[in-house]
């Protein structure tokens, strides 16, 4: 006797954020709503608050130190070892991309294959930095003076809702040795933390990228005003906000930049700064 087939509930995957490599809650409670282009619902991401991301500040904080001392030789293993993840997961990320951002499946293979190559270019600028932003300087007198670029700390990221931008803002600020606080806007919260479960299980310290979902508008200006924020990549805000934000940071003179689509090392040294050695000469 032919038996009637059960009919089952789909498990819809909870979002949450990415802080000090754990998965919290908001602390408000808050959800967004992301649809597909019919309507479909596909997700309530966590809407971070003001709290979560002073935890993410913090968090961020604790874990530079120790990120900036490891070796740049290591930083880019740690860093190719999650272009591998990426594209382990490449099938996951095309499918929820196309979902989530309402592009055609063929742009979103493509737009994957991409953000793998951008983040294994980035990955590859760890060991070279100094050879092309250091440098020994002519000075008068019997001294040795040498100029090299360190990380300026913590940088928040304000992304735009594109992949490939996202990929490119998050590792062109850690691949130096900083850490970051990466603010997340609509559909793009799906594929960020499917990203942030790849960081979650690699080789990456806790806290060197907190990823949190949410609002710009509401997180943007509290990113540029929080005094424990060293610098601030705002591509993802509209221009006619940028200098709202300028005046926000320029109480702690924080650096703030926007930066277009493409890689360029520039966008690593811009969250860096020169630091100048004296040495004297043995007699």
């Amino acid at each position: 006797m032919a038996t009637k087939k059960e009919s089952r509930v789909e498990v819809k995957k909870t979002y949450k954020l990415f802080i000090n490599g754990a998965f919290p809650r908001s602390e408000s409670g808050r959800v967004f709503e992301v649809t597909a282009k019919n309507g479909d619902f596909i997700a309530n991401p966590a809407l971070a608050s003001r709290k979560d991301l002073r935890d993410a500040v913090t968090a961020a904080r604790a874990a530079q130190s120790g990120w900036s001392k490891a070796t740049a030789y290591n930083r880019g293993q740690i860093l190719y070892r999650i272009a591998e993840m990426l594209e382990g997961r490449a099938d996951q990320f095309e499918s929820e991309i196309a979902l989530s951002s309402h592009v055609t499946p063929a742009k979103a293979k493509a737009l994957v294959a991409e953000a793998i190559d951008r983040w294994v270019w980035y990955a590859g600028w760890s060991d070279k930095l100094q050879a092309v932003s250091g440098a020994t300087n002519p000075v008068s007198g019997p001294f040795f003076n040498f100029s090299i670029s360190e990380p300026q700390g913590v940088v928040a990221i304000a992304s735009s809702d594109d992949f490939l931008e996202f990929i490119d803002a998050i590792a062109a600020a850690v691949v130096s040795g900083n850490t970051s606080v990466v603010l997340v806007p609509g559909a793009l919260a799906v594929p960020a933390m499917s990203f942030a479960e790849v960081l979650a299980t690699s080789d990456l310290p806790a806290g060197v990228i907190n990823i949190l979902t949410g609002s710009l508008d509401e997180l943007a200006p509290w990113a540029a005003s929080h005094m424990d924020i060293d610098g601030f990549d705002i591509s993802g805000i509209q221009k006619k906000k940028h200098g709202a934000l300028k005046e926000a940071g320029a109480e702690n003179l924080k650096r703030i930049h926007s930066f277009g689509s493409g890689k360029t090392p520039a966008r690593i040294l811009a969250f860096m700064e020169s630091k100048t050695v004296w040495h004297s000469v043995g007699v």
